[in-house]
């Protein structure tokens, strides 16, 4: 973790300092401080001692010191606030008294534990809730559950469980009908849904109306309209609101709103009547959005359509026996798709659809069996485009209203960043080219270059991390991997806060209501809470597939893979499996001819005789496997 002195001055003196406790699974710490005005990032190390009695995530003042080598260290820690509120581990009984192993990414030592009356061994998996300098029993895991699931809930601070209440107005929401009022009615209007066959949240529908004598055509993108039944500030959005986005753990899904709602009374489930708010989008035969119209409508799914068979339909014309009462309109999907796509094209940006590791389970048991690489297909960028060019309706049309909204932002990457993805597309045998600056046309000519070649999935890795994150904020701004003017979130309101948001300022609007707020700080407010649990959910999903890896390739140890570098750290290099897109490490210290440094960049890892470089294909053995750190660990073949 990078310490430049500059955060704080030149000097080496002890200061105070204000920041935030990381964690590290082997014992120590880090306290990471943001002082204004400068808004650089320092890490200071905080020793074994000094971290026992604190948290990850803990608020506190510290004394701040600069040794001689410019690393900072932090001593005399003081708590201001902890917002973790739960923890996992497993119970360890020493002379007569029960404590706590904690995980060791949330906490160096084992705390004391109030059993509550429940009876516990040496072992047992726990939730606890967090006292002053104890932690106390609210859950015992049953034996043979999965603790990898709990400990990664716990640890990122993502709720689990619905209070009674919020489950009582789910119910209660159950009992408003789905009646059309002044909605305008499309339920003679052709639509359908395509989804993954195992979604339940079903939140989106689409429809086209075939192209008149000008020929332009009309897309209807019909969103459930989960804000006619989630009012704001009752349970049942308060719960919605803090968990801010349904989070997708590899065989569990802890959902934004209970189920009784998501996956049922507000999903599009076929020849149901649903409430929804269409967006109307006016195509030309160009791919140019000439037009869009935003109302409050009823619709009924014709046809639930999965990926595969609508791919099998664009690709070969085939015709599955769901798709029968809507065959007559499927071919103006694919006509809409590929409008959409030529507008893309010329403006540049990369497709969002992309190949990706999946688990897969065995019916009975429920433990994870196998891993397969899934590539998008014609029906999934179909439906990409769609969603895009809503999202993107939308934000215009709010903004030429003066609407306050969430949107979704990208700036455009550092030029080291993108001189770090030139030199891996070089290493990995492609010439990028991008010039002093990286622009859209020029990323979407890249997107291309590298679509369907083997190093495509360690070069989209690599590319993710170079273009950075997007983030949801009140000031408008564009969105540079999309090549979007405006871009905000509108088609997904069951699983993301931000959508429903969204969806009831429109409702607003629609219904009458012009005096809004531009800008509003407490959008910006909302924005960050909802930035900060979309970073949790993102990086729990993460630790939950590199836990899943580690379980697999438990099994694969002993086995050869080829494989390319994707980053370089002081300790080591991070690989990614051509196959299998798995991820792993090779330890600095298991490499022969050292010692080795990375350079400046971290692009390289230097020694006296070689040097390994991000994109190079190297051979490696699987070595050993920590399902609890989700690490594998991988020695080069010569």
């Amino acid at each position: 973790m990078s310490q430049p002195a500059s955060s704080l001055g030149a000097s080496s003196s002890p200061r105070p300092a204000t920041g935030r406790v990381d964690v590290h699974p082997r014992g120590f710490g880090f306290l990471v401080v943001q002082p204004p005005p400068s808004g650089e990032v320092l890490s200071a190390f905080i020793p074994p001692p000094e971290l026992a009695s604190f948290l990850a995530d803990d608020v506190v003042t510290a004394t701040v010191s600069q040794g001689a080598d410019g690393r900072w260290s932090a001593s005399g820690l003081s708590l201001l606030q902890r917002p973790r509120q739960e923890v996992y581990g497993e119970v360890v009984l020493r002379k007569g008294a029960t404590y706590l192993r904690i995980d060791r990414e949330v906490a160096s030592s084992d705390w004391p534990l109030e059993p509550g009356g429940v009876e516990v061994q040496h072992g047992d998996a726990v939730v606890a809730r967090v006292a002053e300098g104890k932690v106390v029993l609210t859950r015992k895991l049953e034996p043979g559950a999965d603790r990898s699931i709990e400990r990664v809930i716990a640890r990122h601070g993502l709720h689990r469980d619905f209070p009674a209440e919020v489950l009582e107005a789910a119910r209660s929401a159950r009992a408003l009908p789905h009646e059309t009022g002044a909605r305008r009615d499309l339920r003679a209007v052709p639509t359908v849904t395509v989804d993954a066959p195992s979604t339940r949240d079903i939140d989106d529908a689409i429809s086209v109306l075939p192209a008149g004598a000008d020929g332009a055509l009309r897309l209807l993108v019909s969103i459930a309209d989960v804000a006619q039944f989630v009012t704001e500030g009752s349970a049942l959005d308060a719960a919605a609101r803090e968990r801010a986005t349904s989070v997708y753990l590899a065989g569990h899904v802890l959902p934004m709103l209970p189920e009784e709602l998501s996956a049922h009374w507000l999903s599009l489930v076929p020849s149901e009547e649903r409430l929804c708010l269409t967006v109307e989008l006016r195509i030309d035969p160009e791919g140019r959005v000439t037009a869009a119209d935003v109302y409050e409508s009823i619709i009924r799914s014709w046809a639930r359509l999965n990926y595969d068979e609508v791919a099998d339909f664009l690709d070969k014309g085939m015709v599955s026996a769901p798709m029968e009462p809507v065959r007559d309109v499927m071919p103006w999907f694919r006509a809409a798709a590929a409008r959409l796509e030529v507008a893309r094209a010329g403006r540049g940006g990369i497709e969002m659809a992309r190949e990706e590791a999946r688990f897969t389970f065995d019916t009975e048991t429920g433990q994870v069996s196998g891993i397969q690489n899934v590539r998008p297909t014609s029906a999934h960028k179909m439906i990409e485009r769609f969603m895009v060019a809503a999202n993107e309706a939308i934000g215009e049309w709010m903004l030429a209203r003066g609407l306050p909204g969430l949107f979704r932002v990208q700036d455009e990457p550092d030029p080291l960043r993108v001189a770090d993805l030139a030199a891996f597309a070089h290493h990995s045998g492609f010439a990028a080219g991008f010039g002093g600056r990286l622009t859209p046309l020029a990323l979407g000519a890249f997107d291309r270059q590298i679509s369907g070649c083997t190093a495509e999935p360690a070069l989209r890795s690599v590319l993710r991390r170079s273009l950075g994150s997007a983030r949801y904020t009140g000031v408008p701004s564009g969105h540079f991997g999309l090549a979007a003017r405006w871009y905000l979130h509108f088609t997904s309101p069951i699983r993301r806060y931000a959508d429903l948001v969204v969806h009831r300022t429109l409702k607003k609007y629609l219904r009458g209501h012009r005096d809004f707020l531009n800008p509003d700080p407490a959008v910006e407010q909302l924005a960050t809470h909802i930035n900060t649990r979309a970073r949790a959910a993102s990086r729990a999903e993460q630790d939950r597939h590199r836990v899943l890896e580690a379980r697999l390739m438990a099994s694969h140890v002993g086995k050869v893979y080829a494989a390319r570098i994707t980053r370089v750290k002081p300790f080591g290099l991070l690989v990614q499996l051509d196959d299998l897109l798995v991820e792993g490490v090779v330890p600095t210290d298991s490499l022969k001819g050292g010692p080795f440094q990375p350079d400046a960049r971290e692009t390289s890892l230097v020694g006296p005789k070689r040097t390994f470089t991000i994109g190079m294909m190297i051979q490696l053995k699987v070595v050993s496997t920590d399902e609890v750190l989700g690490r594998i660990e991988f020695s080069i073949v010569e």
